[in-house]
């Protein structure tokens, strides 16, 4: 929208307050107020959904892959070393890594906690977790040793540090003329790691292979072999070659069908937050709206006074459109600032609400993550920064038409 002189001198002098007008300047600040909010909570808290969705993604595929190769009925795969070459041979496949996985109890002092036992090879329990190890060594952890490596969330709930043991409870022991004899195994604590996500971190025992298969009586099979691919949206496709090839010995099971329910719903609330937020900025826009319909009926003098000057209607239209959407705009660029602060400081700001209110806003066990994420993406931004601009721009209009429609002889007869 191109401006002459006189009308962008006009206008900037509409958007000051002048002398009895301080309730107008009120309002449009208020309305400037309104949309900077409205834009930054919507930038947040998309920004805290796509972070939340990509972290809890990036955490549970570090640990459970981008697919699995599960042997049928819970019976193990014995020729899982086939499995393996065959996986990595297909384009796309990054990486097959045969692990035990097992649901078990643990227990120290009389005090039982559900774990998810895990058996790995060295090397790969190594850069799975390595870089996640809170205390002690994971070096340790080498099979035959007794040593094992559990989540922090875990060793809180059995109240166990580094050195010390715990007994692990299979119940699918050895078989006796009195039945089935559970099987218990003592192991020590060598090291502590943290994932990131709660359900994980309270669950898992880490332990080498060659324990896991001994204390499952598997001998040397294993339970499952864990895939990675080069491009996780396109997992289906890339594994669709291997799929045959392994139908005689398990299952080929993804990550869209292994947390199907999770995912589809962290998208559906996605999309109504961004919904129901998208509202705040209608009701930014009806604030712009009426302070302007206020200005309009504040300067119908000054109008019909620029018109017998000569001023078009087009230049009167342009005036109160730019008014309008300087407001729009400075509101905008505000609510970016706003939000920018908070990508910076999210979990400062997070911290500091708990510390002032002594609550708990990010509970670990309720939001699965123990850090509040936050992923700005452009694509989400660039649609709520020209959403309000559309919005703003169409509550322009109405007052703005008004305006260039004041007819200077009904106005000024008896002046």
């Amino acid at each position: 929208m191109i401006l002459g002189r006189t009308e962008r001198m006009v206008a900037r002098r509409y958007l000051l307050p002048g002398r009895g007008e301080a309730f107008i300047f009120m309002v449009a600040s208020i309305s400037l107020i309104a949309v900077s909010l409205a834009v930054a909570a919507l930038i947040i808290v998309m920004g805290v959904m796509n972070g939340f969705r990509a972290d809890l993604f990036d955490k549970m595929a570090g640990l459970n892959g981008h697919a699995i190769v599960q042997g049928y009925s819970g019976r193990g795969i014995a020729d899982w070393q086939t499995i393996a070459d065959e996986a990595k041979a297909t384009p796309g496949v990054t990486s097959a890594i045969p692990l035990i996985e097992q649901p078990l109890f643990a227990q120290v002092d009389g005090r039982a906690e559900p774990i998810l036992l895990r058996g790995m090879r060295l090397s790969d329990m190594r850069q799975t977790i390595g870089s996640k190890v809170k205390a002690g060594n994971l070096a340790e952890v080498t099979p035959g040793s007794g040593n094992v490596a559990i989540g922090t969330g875990l060793a809180e709930s059995l109240g166990v540090t580094v050195g010390d043991s715990i007994s692990v409870l299979n119940p699918a022991g050895q078989s006796t003329p009195f039945g089935t004899a559970p099987r218990i195994v003592s192991y020590r604590v060598a090291a502590t790691f943290e994932i990131g996500v709660y359900d994980y971190d309270k669950a898992y025992v880490m332990l080498p292979m060659e324990d896991a298969q001994d204390l499952l009586l598997m001998g040397n099979t294993v339970g499952m072999v864990e895939l990675r691919v080069t491009d996780p949206d396109k997992v289906s496709q890339i594994l669709a070659p291997l799929a045959p090839k392994v139908i005689r010995d398990g299952v080929l099971v993804d990550w869209r069908q292994m947390n199907a329910a999770m995912f589809q719903a962290l998208e559906v609330e996605r999309v109504v937050m961004f919904i129901v937020l998208s509202i705040i900025i209608i009701v930014a826009a009806f604030n712009i709206l009426s302070s302007l319909i206020m200005l309009v009926r504040a300067k119908t003098r000054d109008i019909a006074i620029l018109r017998t000057m000569g001023a078009s209607r087009g230049a009167v239209l342009r005036i109160f459109m730019t008014i309008g959407m300087t407001i729009g705009v400075l509101g905008i660029l505000a609510g970016i600032g706003i939000s920018l602060i908070f990508s910076v400081f999210h979990q400062d700001i997070v911290d500091g609400i708990q510390w002032l209110t002594g609550a708990n806003l990010w509970d670990p066990s309720v939001r699965m993550l123990t850090d509040l994420p936050f992923q700005p993406d452009f694509p989400d931004n660039a649609v709520i920064i020209g959403m309000t601009l559309l919005l703003v721009f169409l509550a322009t209009l109405y007052p703005s038409f008004k305006a260039s429609s004041t007819d200077p002889v009904q106005v000024l007869r008896y002046e």
